[in-house]
Formats: structure tokens, sequence, C-alpha cells
């Protein structure tokens, strides 16, 4: 075994004290540098052992001597251990949040307060105010106090997580070990105690006697306290007799008294006077006068009410999921532990949920994640995306018989089909390819998806769906044929005629389409200069394949700012190629490009990448063009009653835009089959201001898995039946009210509320909202 010197720390230097803020810069330069034994000689100096997160996950060990000032461990974190060898003054473990703090002696005032993990072991008394304003995060273990003898005055004072424990050894008061006046304001947390008392905030908190579960877990705690502390010699004395040891907790908001249900006299003489006025928390600071407000407005007169508006907005993450994936719905089946239910759901929205979601979308659900907000990472859907590899198909409605043409194998026609299926049609897919998928299969490049993957995808579709193959190019009469001899047609082909610029020497330039094709066949050789005239995401995976194939020198051109982003530009950044803006093309030359500005680019392969033009030969003339795309409605209705289109043959966009229009497409004509009322438009996105981060883990490692991911889901909009509303409602207005099947809904009396926004200020999902009360008529 290694042994690791310890570092000795001064807080006296040339005969002065050295400030506090010193002594924290060299403790913290120790660490640093790799200490992790650290010795400080104390005179006074505050806030000792505070913040050291530099260490990661390696244990801290300060032991202190002499005498400390305020504060110390205030701000502890996980991974630091503090020994005082000796007493401690005021404030000890102050926002404690995480470190294991020891003290051999007295504790002073205002021990442990607010602190939220960690603990901190007292061996003798601690002053008054100990224990105050805690609080526990559900993600990690409570906060704990130990103390050897007994509490000071106020103990627990506006508790709200957290346990402590008074062993009641060598009390300073031996009638009294929880001082005076404890429990005042607690809405959480337990206390352990063994010895006498002389009562408690019973509006507050309730007296019970210790479960088998609660005695076992006291007994494991005392043999780690009293180790710590070196008294390992009191441990049969505190554990002899079980029945002198009590539990007091913090009683649920539906156990207390509502304050307005006294007569105005009752309440001041029984809670203003002994709790604010002449003997309460503030008395012997003021003597203005503290007489109780005669009317506090509830009901009709409230100028505020709470509404629970659980599910009335879509989390961000879903609204602009162009494809319509429930995302916060998945995090939150993982969360419960239904991790294959969470999987399963994909393939309700999208045949390619791995192909898509795990690989190829730039992720908008990502980018709108309400935690991008608070400038901290999305929660990562490719994760789900690649979980979803094994789902198991959804089982298909009863068949109706309908039958519906699909003519186009790409993403947008194999998602209109693969949604008909499900609702128990029967869709056939016309595909001239021999392998479907489209632009999937023939041009987006392999460094973007595995073949593994978009094969088992495909073939799963196969598995359901039934394929045609067209043998010859469509024509208008065979269009014909098909639109009637079926119920509905849906037009899928998308776009697969490239652009070009008309200017000298075209012909010499590949389209990027062509370039795309014969890169995924191994078929072409771009040589060491290449030449993009384009620079959006398709002349990025372009650049990404000629680097592949050996090219060093890339420059991709365009005439304004390249619209290019996500996966495809960090991939064409990241083999080196460069983007030129504004640069105009003059001529196409044997041996490179030469622009307006009279620069020439050398280039052994040119080619286009300026937008492509779908084939609509085959469409007859009634049915409407825009711009030479099909014009459809906001269902993807063509001018033509029966005939749908989706995908690039409409508009270019994104393969998650084409999967979404065609599950648009499908639910409309599986309206119009059953008779079903169209509903238009869907819920508004919840504002991110209304979502509170602060309660959720902000930084994740890299490994962390879909479940830890799922815990630190805000689930905006979504209530996650925490229930901080009803408890920090200081009239007790709000109630959970049971409903059938295991939901459940908040409601708030009327008769009680006050209109203050406790609620909706508390609430870390969004989902209560104050609004202005309507005025009485």
């Amino acid at each position: 075994m290694s042994f690791e010197p310890t570092q000795i720390l001064s807080g006296m230097e040339n005969g002065l004290r050295v400030d506090s803020r010193i002594l924290e810069e060299r403790v913290q330069a120790a660490v640093r540098d790799g200490h992790r034994r650290i010795e400080i000689s104390a005179h006074g100096q505050h806030g000792i052992g505070g913040r050291l997160w530099q260490a990661g996950e390696e244990e801290i060990h300060l032991r202190v001597r002499g005498m400390s000032g305020q504060r110390l461990g205030s701000m502890g974190f996980p991974g630091t251990r503090i020994e005082v060898c000796g007493p401690v003054s005021d404030d000890v473990g102050w926002l404690n949040a995480g470190a294991r703090i020891i003290v051999h002696g007295h504790a002073t005032n205002g021990a442990g307060n607010a602190m939220a993990q960690g603990k901190i072991y007292i061996a003798g008394n601690i002053g008054a105010r100990g224990m105050t304003m805690t609080k526990h995060n559900p993600r990690f273990d409570p906060p704990e106090m130990w103390i050897l003898g007994s509490a000071g005055d106020s103990f627990a004072e506006f508790m709200a997580g957290g346990t402590a424990v008074i062993c009641g050894h060598d009390p300073q008061n031996p009638s009294n070990v929880l001082g005076y006046r404890p429990c005042v304001g607690m809405v959480g947390g337990k206390i352990y105690f063994r010895g006498l008392h002389q009562g408690f905030s019973k509006h507050n908190a309730r007296l019970t006697n210790l479960t088998d579960e609660e005695w076992q877990w006291l007994i494991s705690g005392l043999r780690d306290f009293l180790s710590e502390i070196e008294r390992m010699n009191l441990f049969d004395r505190l554990t002899a007799d079980r029945t002198a040891w009590q539990l007091l907790a913090a009683r649920k908001p539906y156990e207390k008294v509502a304050v307005e249900s006294r007569p105005i006299n009752r309440f001041r003489r029984e809670i203003w006077e002994t709790e604010l006025g002449a003997g309460g928390l503030i008395g012997d600071l003021t003597d203005l006068d503290r007489s109780p407000i005669d009317v506090i407005t509830t009901g009709a007169l409230r100028r505020y009410v709470p509404l629970w508006e659980n599910g009335r907005y879509l989390p961000p993450c879903q609204a602009n999921c162009p494809t319509g994936i429930p995302v916060q719905e998945r995090w939150r089946l993982i969360r419960e532990g239904h991790i294959a239910e969470a999987v399963n759901l994909s393939l309700r929205y999208t045949p390619f949920p791995t192909a898509v979601c795990g690989y190829l979308c730039p992720n908008l659900c990502m980018e709108h994640c309400t935690r991008q907000a608070e400038n901290l990472p999305p929660l990562d859907v490719t994760l789900l995306g690649k979980a979803s590899l094994q789902a198991e198909m959804p089982r298909p409605e009863p068949s109706t018989k309908h039958r519906i043409a699909v003519i186009g194998g790409g993403p947008a026609g194999l998602s209109v089909a693969w949604q008909l299926w499900m609702k128990g049609h029967e869709p056939v897919v016309y595909e001239k390819e021999e392998k479907p998928g489209g632009k999937m299969t023939a041009t987006i490049p392999r460094s973007r998806i595995p073949d593994e993957v978009l094969n088992h995808e495909l073939q799963r579709i196969r598995e359901v769906i039934e394929f045609v193959s067209l043998e010859q190019p469509l024509t208008v009469e065979r269009f014909m044929q098909i639109r009637d001899s079926s119920d509905f047609v849906v037009i899928a082909v998308g776009a697969q005629k490239p652009a070009t610029l008309n200017i000298p020497g075209h012909e010499r330039a590949l389209t990027a389409l062509d370039f795309l094709r014969l890169c995924k066949q191994d078929g072409i050789q771009p040589g060491r200069r290449v030449v993009i005239i384009g620079a959006g995401n398709v002349g990025c995976d372009a650049a990404t394949e000629a680097a592949r194939l050996g090219a060093t020198d890339i420059t991709l051109i365009d005439i304004q700012e390249p619209a290019s982003f996500g996966r495809e530009r960090q991939h064409a950044e990241a083999a080196g190629a460069r983007f030129l803006w504004p640069r105009f093309a003059k001529a196409i030359a044997n041996d490179g490009v030469e622009l307006e500005d009279g620069e020439f680019l050398p280039a052994d392969t040119v080619i286009f990448a300026v937008g492509d033009r779908p084939d609509l030969s085959f469409v007859p003339d009634e049915i409407i063009r825009e711009r030479g795309f099909l014009q459809v409605d906001d269902r993807f209705q063509s001018s033509a009653p029966r005939v749908f289109a989706v995908g690039d043959v409409v508009r270019p966009g994104l393969l998650t835009e084409a999967i979404g229009a065609g599950r648009i497409a499908a639910d409309t004509i599986d309206g119009r089959i059953r008779g079903r009322k169209e509903t238009m438009g869907q819920l508004q996105p919840m504002p991110a201001e209304r979502v509170k981060m602060a309660y959720f883990e902000p930084w994740l490692p890299e490994n962390a898995d879909v479940t830890a991911w799922s815990r630190v889901c805000a689930s905006c909009g979504s209530c996650r039946d925490c229930g901080l509303c009803e408890a920090i409602c200081p009239q007790n207005a709000i109630f959970r009210l049971d409903k059938s099947s295991g939901a459940f809904e908040y409601r708030s009396r009327a008769e009680r509320c006050i209109g203050c926004g406790f609620c909706a200020g508390v609430c870390p999902t969004g989902v209560w909202r104050l609004v202005e009360n309507e005025p009485l008529e």
C-alpha cells in the first residue's frame, strides 16, 4: 500500500493571521496540484473545506486543527471528507452539497443550515437553528445530521427534507434534547431522537414509533457515526432500549389543520403571537405592529387563480419533431421501468426509428429541448433511436380491404404505406428501383448510417407491405390504371432530376445524385482535387464521400452563406473541406472551375449540388403543379380528390419531414375511409420559462445510458406527481385526486386558495399557471 503524504497548510504566516480568502485559495491550489490529504492549522478562518470539486472521483481528506471560523464545509462537495479536531463555530455545513463533516466537539448555531446532501457528525451538542431549511433532491440520498448530545432552540425550523438523529448522550439540557420550539414550519424530513423533550410544533410534525426498517437503518447509521467520532464504546448503550428512541416526521399537507378554520382571535393567540408575534421569530427584532390582516381573499374575490394545465401544451421536443414522435412519453416510460414499451412506441410513428432518429436526423427535438434554454446538454435522443432497432412489430388493426397505391418507395412513400398497414388497410408500393429506400439507400453515405441498420428496417417493412416493381418508366396511362384500381393514390416519387447550371462546360460536371450513387457502388475515383458547386447538405455528403475515396483538396462554393448544418456539415468539415461564399461559377474547364471574379479553382472532379426536381411526366395535367412540384393542401391532398402527394415531390426537405408528411396523409386517408371528421391544428409547445431546470441534474457523463437520461427529462407540461405544489401551498388549498386507471389530477379549493402563486412558482414541469380571476358581474 502506497503512502500518500499530507500537505500542511497554516492559518498563520510571519506571525499574522492569513485571510480566509487566501487560505481557501491555497487549499484549492493544493487540490489542483493533486494533493488529496491536507492538514490545516486554523486560526478563525471562515469557509474551510468548501467547494472542492476539482478532484473528480478522488476523495479529498481535510483535517482541521485549531479554531476554525464560521461556515466550515459550506457548499461542501461529494468526495470531500472534513475532520475537525475540536469544536466548530456557526453554520458548519451551510449549504452542504455532499461533503462528510466530522466534528470532535460541540457546534454552535446554524449547523447544517440549508444543506441538501452529505452527512454532518457532531460529537457533542449544537446551538440554535440547527438543520434548518434543509432540502432533499430525490435524485440523491437525503442529507443527514448526527448529534451525540442535544439540539438548541428552533431546531429543524422550516426543514424541508433530510434526516436528523439526536442521541441524547450527555445533553446540554437533559429535560429537553430537542430545544425550545423545534419543527416550526417543518414540511419534510425525519428526526430520530432519544431523551426527554418539552414539545414541538404539532401543526407541522407528528410523533411516531419506529418501524423495524427504521430501527435497522438507525442501528446501521449509529455504527458509522460512532466509528467516525471515535465513540464506539457507546454503541451498546444507545441501542440497548429501542423504546427509548422516538421519531418525528413532517406532516403531510392533508394532515395539517387549515389556518382559516380558526376564529380570528384564536388564530392570533395560538398562531400569530407564538410564531411571528412578540414571542416568535422576529419578536426581538422589531416592535412594529404585527396585527393580523382582517381579510385574506379567497374564492371569487381572488385577483388570481391557479390552473393545472397538465397535458395542455406539447413538450418542445415533440412539438418540433416533424415525425410527431412523443419523445417525452418515451422518456417517461423508461423512467418508470418500461423500456421495451418505450422502444416499441417508436414504430407507431415511423418505420425508420433507428435509421433516422439514431443516425440521419438532425434531431430537432434535441435542438429544442428545454434544457438548451439553460445552456445544458439536451437529452440524447440518438440513444433511444439506436435502441429501437429491436423494436417489436406493432399489431395492425383489423383489415378494411381498402387498397391504396403508393407510387415511390422512398422514406415518404414507405411512411405512408407503414401507417396505412397499421390502420388495417392494404397499401401497395410501386417502385422502379431494385431496392426500396429512395435516397436513404441510393445516395446517403455509409459513413452516416451502417448498411445493416438500413437493411434491417427495410426488411421489416418488406415483411408486411406488398411491393410491385415498375419495370418501365411510369406513364400517364399506367398512372390512371393504378388510380382507377385503387381507393386512393399517394405520389411519393421524390426529386430525381438533378439541377445544373447553364454555364460553359457544364457537361463536364457530375450531379451530386449521380456522384453519390456511384460512391455507394464504389464505382468512381474523384481524384485528389474536388470542387462542389452548392454547399448545402447534399454538397456536404458529396464532400465526405470524396474524402473517403481519396480526395484531399475539397472546396464547396455557394452564392450565399451555406445552408448546410448538422451532421452533414460536421462530417464535411472533419474531412477537411473548405467553404467559400459568395462565389459565382462562370465556367467549367477540363482542369477546374473559373469564378466570375477571376479566381480559378483547380479540380479533377466538379460536382453540381444545386438542387433537384421531381419527374412529373406521368402525372395528368389536371393535377395542379406549383413551380415544378405538386401542389397540396395542409393534409397533403392534391387538386384531385383521391390523389395525395408527400415528400420531395411536394417540396425538398428533411427525411423526418417526409416521414411526418406520410403519417399525416395516411391519417387523412384513413379518416376519409372511416368517415371520421378531421381535426386540425395541434397544441402549442410549453414555454421554456415555465419549466424549472433547477430541479433536474444538469450534467451527465458521456457514457450515460437511456435510464440516466430519462431521469433528467424535465417532463415539460406533463405532471410528474412530485407533490411540491401540495406541500408548499400555505393554505393547504391544493389536493391530489385519484382517478380511474391510475390517472390523477391536482386541484385547488377555491374557498381556501388566496391566489398567491406558490404552486406555479415551484412547479418543476410548468403545469401550474396563475391567471387573472374573472371579474364579478
